[in-house]
């Protein structure tokens, strides 16, 4: 049996990540893209990272592929994509599910939104609508 801190290793092994300390430099930056995978209670509980993008971890795969009915024009848009979840996990899961899709320039952060706060990122209360 696979253990998720397995996959998580694997995902890591393939996809690019960084600590949120380092993420901090991208935010606001035109072209990047910062996707919040947490559930909608978390967003409400903790808020976000201004400007992200909130796609639920169970859409993803249906928002990035163009040829789905449920497909999402942020992730047509050729920009650097920062997918971030709570902890990493998820979002290191994403990381490799998008890249895996064919969606380029793809990163993580690999300690998440609490590092993202305790580092002293902005954090905001409102999702962008999708």
């Amino acid at each position: 049996m696979k253990r998720i801190k397995d996959m998580v290793a694997e995902a890591n092994e393939i996809v690019s990540h960084a600590a949120a300390s380092d993420m901090m430099a991208l935010h606001s930056q035109e072209g990047v893209t910062f996707v919040d995978l947490r559930d909608p209670r978390e967003l409400e509980r903790d808020g976000m990272i201004p400007g992200a993008f909130h796609c639920p971890r169970g859409m993803l795969e249906f928002w990035i592929d163009p040829e789905s009915p449920y497909a999402k024009p942020q992730f047509q848009s050729g920009d650097r994509f920062v997918f971030y979840c709570a902890s990493g996990w998820r979002s290191a899961l994403s990381a490799r599910a998008a890249q895996e899709m064919g969606l380029e320039n793809v990163w993580h952060i690999n300690d998440g939104f609490s590092a993202w706060k305790k580092a002293g990122g902005p954090v905001g209360d409102k999702p962008e609508k999708a």
